[in-house]
């Protein structure tokens, strides 16, 4: 299969955003049953978070290596008996990663999880004999790591190849920043601002806003992006590059970075002893533009964005996010609003990062309900599907719907609430034989009247 990416922004499409993470199977068994009733439902597109493996928290956003496919996602009824030329399209692909990879996972296990930082230092420090060494000693390991890559790549490309076949697009993420315990800190260190340690010296995060007075601390190590300009950018690039090779469609989320960054020192008690540090973000946009054409990016637009964060997004050409969920705050020019929202955008009823609709809509206070029923002119019980309904008839290019909005549930299906450690972030789980053929038929008919199917 070759690995040019399929149209998905050239006309009007409706998608659903499922977690690969709550589906059982889902680079096989799991993931064929959910796209075959996509495409019986009229939706083109499927959009997932992260793929990447994951440390103990099961957070796709603190990945344990960008470039890594998580092995949890493999159906172990499919072993990937692979075609000859699958062995040589994965060495090509992996050549310059999996090796390191696959190391950082053996001596994790090895220390028990412990931060590569406080391995011993030649391991920490990457000798070459003491690798060498580790290499001989846990060939058979090394070993496992490898054939579970091999693993992850024959599926997904089947599933990619039964995606097409069905004619539904993948639309993938990708997130801003590393995770601190990942294979990359530890291979790459020179891009990153680490100590001679290699323990973060300024983590990511972003200022107080209305959501919190104290800002928001996520712990990953800042780039450095003095390194990544003089390197034209290499790593960057290559982060991209293997995702696009994956999906049709690439969020980037933390868009707003490309701009500027917020950075914390590492020893600050929270956000806000950071500050704004510019990012050279067009270059590095410019540089992926000249290699790929039209950039296939959404860009994660949500929060406090200035304008040249807008100015950015606009200039190379790349679809916004829009949540009607944050348009209902009385300003009658919200963009967040269906009424404001433009054909150059994504639009969502709600994100990973939100309740349900419905889990949001009971949580309003009585006024608030109110409002929301007054601008939508709805009746009791139409929530969620009214805004479902919003989102497909909207101008989006791309409406993307929750498979927990589809089926109507409550706060006990949200996936995540930001800022927490909760035990119940990433853990739902789709329900058995949620997605009924009457349910498909359902949606089929409002994709098809509002010009998505």
């Amino acid at each position: 299969m070759s690995d040019h990416r399929l149209p998905v922004l050239d006309r009007r499409r409706a998608g659903v955003l499922l977690h690969m993470g709550s589906l059982e199977a889902p680079l096989g068994r799991g993931g064929r049953a959910f796209i075959d009733w996509l495409a019986e439902a009229g939706f083109g597109v499927w959009q997932f978070l992260p793929a990447g493996p994951t440390g103990t928290d099961g957070s796709p956003y603190f990945a344990r290596s960008d470039f890594a496919g998580n092995p949890a996602f493999i159906d172990p009824a499919e072993p990937a008996e692979a075609l000859p030329e699958e062995h040589t399209e994965f060495a090509q692909a992996t050549w310059d990663w999996l090796e390191g990879y696959a190391l950082f996972e053996v001596l994790s296990g090895t220390y028990e999880g412990v931060p590569w930082w406080s391995w011993p230092q030649e391991l920490r420090d990457r000798d070459p004999a003491a690798l060498d060494a580790i290499r001989r000693a846990q060939a058979a390991e090394l070993e496992r790591v490898r054939l579970e890559q091999f693993a992850f790549f024959v599926q997904w490309r089947r599933l990619r190849e039964y995606a097409r076949s069905r004619g539904v697009r993948l639309f993938g993420d990708l997130p801003f920043y590393v995770g601190p315990m990942s294979a990359e800190t530890w291979m790459y260190r020179e891009q990153f601002q680490l100590d001679a340690a290699g323990r973060p010296t300024a983590i990511a995060g972003v200022p107080p806003d209305y959501f919190s007075a104290t800002g928001q601390v996520w712990g990953n190590p800042l780039y450095d992006w003095q390194t990544l300009e003089r390197e034209r950018f290499a790593y960057w690039r290559a982060r991209v590059a293997a995702q696009l090779a994956r999906v049709d469609l690439l969020r980037i989320d933390h868009f707003r970075a490309f701009a500027a960054h917020w950075a914390v020192p590492a020893a600050a008690p929270d956000a806000r002893g950071g500050r704004w540090c510019p990012t050279p973000g067009r270059a590095l946009l410019q540089m992926l533009r000249d290699e790929l054409g039209e950039l296939p990016i959404v860009a994660e637009d949500l929060g406090m964005i200035t304008e040249d964060v807008v100015a950015l997004r606009k200039d190379f050409g790349l679809a916004g996010m829009r949540v009607l969920q944050f348009g209902f705050d009385g300003s009658p020019d919200n963009p967040h609003l269906p009424r404001q929202i433009g054909a150059d955008c994504v639009v969502y009823t709600g994100t990973h990062d939100n309740d349900t609709t419905l889990g949001w809509y009971r949580s309003l206070s009585a006024p608030a309900r109110e409002y929301v029923d007054r601008v939508m002119g709805l009746g009791p019980g139409a929530m969620p599907e009214a805004l479902v309904h919003a989102a497909l008839e909207s101008a989006a290019i791309l409406a993307v719907i929750p498979v927990q909005d589809l089926l109507g549930l409550g706060a006990e299906a949200r996936l995540n609430t930001p800022g927490t450690q909760g035990p119940q972030n990433w853990r739902w789980r789709l329900p058995g034989g949620a997605l009924t053929a009457p349910l498909a038929q359902h949606w089929a008919r409002i994709n098809w009247m509002c010009e998505r199917a």
